[in-house]
């Protein structure tokens, strides 16, 4: 006689678990997904243009965890490359503006995330251009999320915040030493440019650390989490003059800025110093965004 097997409501419960699990798992781009999607596209990974493709659930949803993406936001992802972050927005129920600069990977990517999300693709857009080079974004996003290369992450976030006033918040994957400058306070030594001038929009720190296994070709360093938080800029001047003088203070480190300075604003510097409370002898790696704001005011 066949045995009738019954099962526990417990044990139909793990049954769910490992389905929703299995579920989860297949609406994300692994290793295999990867690599055959580059295959089709005939694309090999540009180390010029830093190319280093995430293919890790875990990776991904720990980075729109730390991100606090929800519904209600409207996200800026910068270079989603083949889709491995974008369909993580996505899940989220968010908006997501999607621009990259190459015309085969944006083509594809809506149809990549219609085969992972596609009760969710209806929220993404996708633009082909130059984040460099882009204004105004017309849906107004809310926050910045975005796996940044190493060699332009700089200049893709300060121009973004630049040009996308109703960003608030974010977080970016950058290179580990490019993460700890962003993130440095003053004083630090690896305070200098970036810093100061992420300072200028955002309190930022960093909160995490990606090792180079999670992608797809490996590249030879880690990678840093950098969380933002726009604020108000600083009183003094505007953003111009006093980036100006940013790049001035660190042209030469560790000389005083009495010395550095007037090669380029001559004998005005010691006044403006005075006025600014600012010690003749005080180096560049020591003042605050604040006091850069000052300064560049006494001097103008």
């Amino acid at each position: 006689m066949p045995q009738c097997l019954v099962s526990s409501p417990a044990s139909r419960d793990r049954i769910t678990s490992v389905h929703r699990r299995e579920i989860e798992v297949s609406s994300y781009l692994d290793a295999t997904r990867i690599r055959n999607l580059a295959a089709s596209l005939e694309l090999r990974p540009s180390k010029g243009r830093g190319q280093n493709f995430l293919f890790d659930a875990n990776t991904v949803r720990r980075i729109v965890s730390l991100a606090g993406v929800t519904s209600d936001d409207t996200v800026l992802e910068i270079g989603p490359g083949l889709g491995s972050l974008t369909v993580g927005l996505l899940h989220t129920g968010a908006g997501v503006v999607a621009v990259e600069i190459e015309s085969a990977l944006a083509e594809r990517l809506p149809v990549t995330m219609g085969e992972l999300a596609p009760a969710r693709v209806s929220n993404l857009t996708v633009l082909h251009e130059d984040a460099l080079k882009m204004g105004p974004v017309d849906s107004n996003p809310t926050m910045l999320v975005a796996n940044l290369p190493y060699n332009i992450s700089v200049p893709v976030i300060l121009h973004v915040l630049a040009t996308c006033p109703t960003i608030t918040h974010g977080l970016v994957m950058v290179q580990l030493e490019v993460a700890d400058r962003l993130a440095a306070p003053p004083g630090s030594k690896v305070y200098g440019v970036p810093s100061a001038k992420l300072a200028w929009y955002a309190s930022a720190a960093r909160v995490g650390t990606v090792p180079p296994t999670v992608f797809w070709p490996a590249p030879n360093v880690d990678s840093g989490l950098v969380r933002f938080v726009r604020r108000d800029p600083p009183p003094g001047a505007d953003r111009e003059s006093t980036f100006a003088l940013i790049d001035a203070a660190f042209s030469q480190r560790r000389k005083m800025l009495r010395s550095v300075l007037t090669s380029t604003y001559g004998p005005a510097v010691r006044p403006a110093l005075e006025q600014a409370g600012i010690a003749p002898e005080a180096r560049g790696e020591t003042l605050s965004i604040e006091d850069f704001a000052r300064l560049a005011g006494a001097l103008t």
